[in-house]
């Protein structure tokens, strides 16, 4: 008998509803969609979710139970993770999203985020018996899990998402060199408990998962005149010098020129910045040279659960 479930993953800058029937290696999405809710827009640091925020939130809550009353779900899950974690609002959020919807959200720490997200990528295949370092570029937080197809090795989520960094270093654009230095440093200085995890580990390849990667790889192959179809794209892997020119070019760019480019999404035209600091840095410290993008992610890894 096949389930069909509902996950939604209440993330910083996006809420995600995935519907899908069927079992853990087989199942068939039925609705997958994502809202560009920026719950983080102009609070994210202070640790509050503004009432503009707040709103887009509540309304995108009411329009997932619609999808879900309509798609016969027999389970859902609610997860939310860095910035309903955070805020000093967030119980006031969730408690008004389940008097309205009677969806109860649960809020996850870093460490559960990590196993989800390194659950959703192994069901993709996108593992090997060799070592990588999977690195999940949120708004408010970023995941890094070191392991392979047998398991998990180290994990460990940073609070330096992309909306954080750019709240912090990316106040005019382009950003400025100044801006680049200063984010290097704070990265630098911010995360040494993974310098300190891999140190002593072969790291084959770094797996990004979802979002500012699929942008890169849509990117690079739309500007190369080819089709890409992020939904029939499960795994990509990127050419070295390809993905650090993209990176490069989207760090000197103004806003109107990333809003002109339509292989990024109106959610993601300011944040690629950061993310693309944050992938170059981590390439260039840990002197990987082989990355991927997998498209699967954290509600992957929670449907596994949910499925299986």
């Amino acid at each position: 008998m096949s389930k069909r479930v509902a996950v939604m993953d209440l993330g910083t800058n996006t809420f995600h509803l995935l519907i899908a029937d069927g079992d853990l290696h087989s199942y068939q999405e039925i609705v997958h969609e994502h809202k560009a809710v920026k719950l983080g827009e102009g609070g994210i640091n202070k640790g509050y979710i503004l009432p503009e925020a707040y709103q887009r939130g509540i309304s995108t809550m009411q329009q997932f139970h619609e999808a879900i009353k309509a798609g016969n779900v027999t389970a859902t899950r609610a997860i939310a993770t860095s910035a309903l974690r955070s805020a000093s609002n967030g119980t006031d959020f969730i408690k008004e999203v389940e008097d309205k919807t009677g969806i109860s959200i649960e809020i996850i720490d870093g460490e559960q985020e990590a196993v989800f997200i390194y659950q959703g990528v192994k069901i993709s295949g996108c593992l090997s018996a060799q070592n990588a370092l999977i690195m999940d570029i949120g708004g408010g937080s970023v995941e890094f899990i070191l392991g392979n197809a047998d398991g998990i090795i180290w994990k460990q989520s940073f609070e330096i998402g992309a909306a954080r960094l750019m709240d912090l270093f990316h106040r005019t654009d382009p950003i400025p060199p100044s801006s680049i230095e200063a984010l290097n440093l704070y990265l630098e200085d911010h995360l040494t408990d993974l310098f300190t995890a891999v140190n002593n580990h072969e790291i084959d390849t770094l797996i990004g998962s979802s979002g500012a990667f699929e942008t890169f790889a849509e990117v690079i192959e739309t500007e190369k005149g080819n089709s890409f179809d992020l939904k029939a794209t499960k795994n990509y892997s990127f050419d070295e010098d390809e993905l650090l020119t993209l990176t490069n070019k989207f760090v000197l760019s103004t806003h109107k020129e990333r809003a002109a480019n339509k292989g990024i999404i109106p959610v993601r035209v300011d944040m690629i910045v950061t993310a693309s600091l944050i992938t170059r840095f981590i390439m260039h410290k840990l002197a990987i040279h082989k990355v991927s993008m997998c498209s699967n992610s954290l509600k992957e890894g929670v449907l596994a659960g949910m499925l299986s």
